[in-house]
C-alpha cells in the first residue's frame, strides 16, 4: 500500500497516471488489437510487469491494472468467462510486484474497469441487474486483491457507468473511485449526452473523481474538462486523452500527438482544474515522462493560449452545434455557389458521388439535393446528402417539401436528417403527385412552408417539438425558402417572402432567372413595401441546353420567363446550343455577383459537366489545371 492514502494524496496536488496498456502490448509483442489482453496477466505476466515498470520509471504515480476488459461478457469472446476473478486478482498482484521491486511507496494501483461490451436496456438486452452483477464480480476481485483506487474508464453509457459505480459502493463504501466517460468528435457521448449532463450524472454517483478519457486528443479533452467543470464546479476531475485521433499508416494504427505536446497539455489540464492527468490510447512512457517533467518544473511558463479563461464562452454546453458552413459563409457575406442534384432512381449512388466530386473540383460550395422532383420515385434525399458529405466532403442542402407529410413524419424526418449531420434545409411545398409516377398517392399536408420554417427555427432549434415536448437538445438547422422574383403578381411574391422571413428563414432561393434586372426590380419592390431586404438571396441559374429545352421551360413551367433575346441566342447557336447555354450562364453568374449573395445552378439533363464550366467563370476550379 502507498504511504499516503489516495484521498489524502488528492488534496496535495495533481496526480500523474500512466498511459496506454493496449498500445504498449501491441508495440512490444505485435499482438493484434483485438486480442484478449487480459489473459496476459497469467499467460505472460513478465510482459505486463515490464509495461508497469516503464510507466513508473517515467514518473507515473498511478499504474492501471491490465483488467480493462476482464468482465464476464468480454471474456466470453475468448472463452474465459469463468476466469474473471482470477485475471483481475492477477492484474493487481502484477502491479504490486513491480511497485515492490522498485521500492516505491508513492505509487497507487488503479483497478481498471471498462464497459461490459454489451448494451444495457433500453438500448440492449442486458438488464441493469445483470450488469450490476457482472460489475460486482469484477470489482469484487479488484477490491479483494487490494487495489488502491477503482478506475472506471471509456464508458459511453451513463446508465452503465452508474451501475458500475453502484456495484462498487455496495461492495465497499469507502473504496476511492475515478469515473470517466468517453466522447465522440462532436463533444457528446455515443448516446448523445453532453459534457454537462455527464458531469452532473457522474457527480451524483458519489465518485471521488469524475472525468473524461480516451475520446480524441488533448485539445478536445481540455474543452470537455472545462464544460464539465462549469456544470459541477466543486467536483474533482481527471483527464486522460488519446494521443490524437488514430490514423492508418501502412496498415498500422498510428497516433499523431507527440510527448512534448502532452507535456504542454499537462500544465493546461492542471490549470483548468484536473487533479488526475495521464494518457490513454496511443500514449507511451515517453508521453508520461514529458508530462512528469512539465508538472515538476516550477520555471515552466503556464499555458496561455490553451486554457480558455472566459467561462461565459461555455454557456452553450447544452446548445446546438456550430453553424453550418453555409450559414457561416452567408453571415460573412461571401458569394456562394450551389448546384441542384436529384437523387438516383435506384439504390446505387456511384454516379451521384462522381458528379459531386466533379462539382467539388470545379469550386462549387454546396450541393442541393432535391426530393422526388416532378413527383417521381427516387432515393430518399437525406441519404444522398449523407453520402455526399461523407464521401466527397461537400456540405449539402436538403430539399424538404411539406406536401405528402403529416406533422409526425415532418418532425421525424427532420430529426433523422440532423442525426446524419444534414443541417441545411430548403423548405418548399413540393410537386403535386398527380404529375408524377403515382398520381393516386397521398398528397395532402399538415403544414405550409412558412409554418414549417417557424416550426424548425422556433421549436426544434430551441429543443422542443411542435407539441412543445422536449427533444433532448436543440437542433441547429439553417433554413432556406423559395421566392419567385418573376412571378405574375410580384407584390404577392414579396408578401410571401416577408412572411417566411418573419417565420425565421435564413436565406432564399429564386426560380431560374435569365436577366439580373428581374431580381433588381423585385428587390426594389420589396424595399418599398417592407424596407431593404437583408435576407441572403441565391439567384437561380439554369443553363439552357437546346431550343426545345428553352421552349418547354418558357411555355410549360410556371414561374419561368425566358426573354426573347435569350431564346434567340439559343436558336441561332443550332447544334452549339449547349455551349451557348454555358456562355449565357457564365454571363449571368458574373452579373449576379453584384445583385445576389450566391447562385443556385440547375443542371439540365444531368449535365453537371456544363454546370462546372459555368462555375469556371469564377476561377475557383481545383482540377484540370485551374487555379486553386
Amino acid at each position: 500500500m502507498a504511504a499516503i492514502p489516495f484521498r489524502e494524496r488528492l488534496e496535495r496536488g495533481t496526480i500523474l497516471a500512466d498511459g496506454a496498456m493496449g498500445t504498449m502490448l501491441h508495440a512490444l509483442r505485435r499482438l493484434p488489437l483485438d486480442a484478449c489482453f487480459d489473459l496476459l496477466n497469467v499467460d505472460d505476466p513478465e510482459l505486463v510487469k515490464e509495461i508497469h515498470r516503464r510507466y513508473i520509471q517515467a514518473g507515473a504515480e498511478i499504474v492501471e491494472t491490465n483488467t480493462f476488459s476482464a468482465n464476464r461478457y468480454k471474456l466470453a469472446e475468448c472463452n474465459a468467462q469463468d476466469r474473471c476473478a482470477e485475471l483481475n486478482r492477477a492484474g493487481v498482484c502484477l502491479a504490486r510486484e513491480v511497485i515492490a521491486e522498485l521500492g516505491r511507496d508513492d505509487v497507487y494501483v488503479g483497478g481498471s474497469v471498462g464497459p461490459l461490451g454489451v448494451r444495457l436496456a433500453p438500448y440492449g438486452r442486458i438488464t441493469p441487474e445483470e450488469a450490476r452483477e457482472a460489475f460486482r464480480e469484477q470489482v469484487g476481485a479488484l477490491i479483494e486483491a487490494d487495489a488502491d483506487v477503482l478506475i472506471f474508464e471509456t464508458f459511453t453509457d451513463l446508465y452503465e457507468i452508474a451501475e458500475a459505480v453502484g456495484a462498487a459502493r455496495e461492495l465497499d463504501a469507502d473504496v476511492p473511485i475515478i469515473a470517466q466517460m468517453t466522447f465522440t468528435r462532436d463533444d457528446r457521448t455515443v448516446l448523445g449526452d453532453t459534457p454537462a449532463q455527464v458531469a452532473r450524472t457522474l457527480a451524483a454517483t458519489g465518485a471521488d473523481v469524475i472525468g473524461v478519457n480516451c475520446s480524441g486528443g488533448p485539445a478536445q479533452l481540455l474543452r470537455i474538462l472545462q464544460l464539465m467543470r462549469r456544470a459541477v464546479p466543486d467536483a474533482r476531475f481527471s483527464v486522460l486523452p488519446n494521443a490524437g485521433w488514430p490514423e492508418m499508416v501502412g496498415g498500422r494504427v498510428m497516433y499523431p500527438a507527440t510527448p512534448d505536446y502532452f507535456g504542454e497539455y499537462a500544465l493546461a489540464f492542471r490549470e483548468a482544474g484536473a487533479c488526475v492527468v495521464g494518457g490513454c490510447c496511443g500514449t507511451t512512457p515517453q508521453h508520461i515522462q514529458a508530462m512528469r517533467a512539465a508538472l515538476d518544473d516550477p520555471a515552466r511558463p503556464q499555458p496561455k493560449l490553451i486554457v480558455v479563461k472566459d467561462r461565459a464562452a461555455f454557456e452553450v454546453s447544452d446548445a446546438p452545434e456550430q453553424p453550418t458552413k453555409l450559414a457561416q459563409k452567408l453571415a460573412a457575406g461571401q458569394f456562394v455557389v450551389n448546384v441542384e442534384m436529384p437523387p438516383p432512381r435506384s439504390f446505387t449512388a456511384q454516379k451521384v458521388i462522381a458528379s459531386a466530386e466533379l462539382l467539388h473540383e470545379a469550386g462549387v460550395d454546396f450541393i442541393n439535393v432535391s426530393d422526388s422532383p416532378m413527383a417521381r420515385m427516387r432515393m430518399s434525399p437525406w441519404a444522398v446528402c449523407h453520402l455526399i458529405q461523407d464521401r466527397v466532403g461537400l456540405e449539402t442542402v436538403l430539399h424538404f417539401p411539406t406536401r405528402g407529410r403529416n406533422l409526425l413524419r415532418v418532425q421525424g424526418d427532420l430529426l433523422a436528417a440532423h442525426a446524419l449531420d444534414v443541417r441545411n434545409i430548403f423548405v418548399v411545398m413540393g410537386d403535386p403527385t398527380v404529375i408524377g409516377d403515382y398520381p393516386d398517392s397521398f398528397d395532402t399536408h399538415d403544414i405550409v412552408p412558412s409554418n414549417l420554417i417557424r416550426l424548425i427555427k422556433h421549436n426544434l432549434n430551441n429543443g422542443i417539438d411542435q407539441a412543445e415536448n422536449s427533444i433532448g437538445q436543440p437542433t441547429s438547422f439553417t433554413v432556406g425558402c423559395a421566392v419567385n422574383p418573376a412571378a405574375k403578381d410580384p407584390l404577392r411574391s414579396a408578401h410571401l417572402l416577408h412572411k417566411k422571413i418573419e417565420a425565421g428563414a435564413d436565406f432564399a432561393i429564386t426560380q431560374p432567372i435569365f436577366e439580373p434586372h428581374v431580381l433588381e426590380r423585385f428587390l426594389e419592390l420589396y424595399a418599398r413595401e417592407y424596407g431593404p431586404l437583408e435576407l441572403p438571396i441565391l439567384a437561380g441559374v439554369l443553363p439552357l441546353y437546346s431550343v426545345r429545352h428553352a421552349a418547354f421551360l418558357h411555355n410549360e413551367v410556371p414561374g419561368i420567363d425566358i426573354p426573347p433575346h435569350i431564346r434567340q441566342r439559343i436558336a441561332d447557336a443550332g447544334a452549339d446550343a449547349p455551349e451557348e447555354g454555358v456562355r449565357i450562364g457564365r454571363e449571368l453568374l458574373l452579373a449576379l455577383r453584384n445583385v445576389a449573395q450566391g447562385v443556385y445552378l440547375m443542371p439540365a439533363f444531368g449535365r453537371y459537366d456544363l454546370v462546372a464550366r459555368v462555375v469556371d467563370a469564377l476561377g475557383r476550379g481545383r482540377g484540370r489545371g485551374e487555379r486553386p
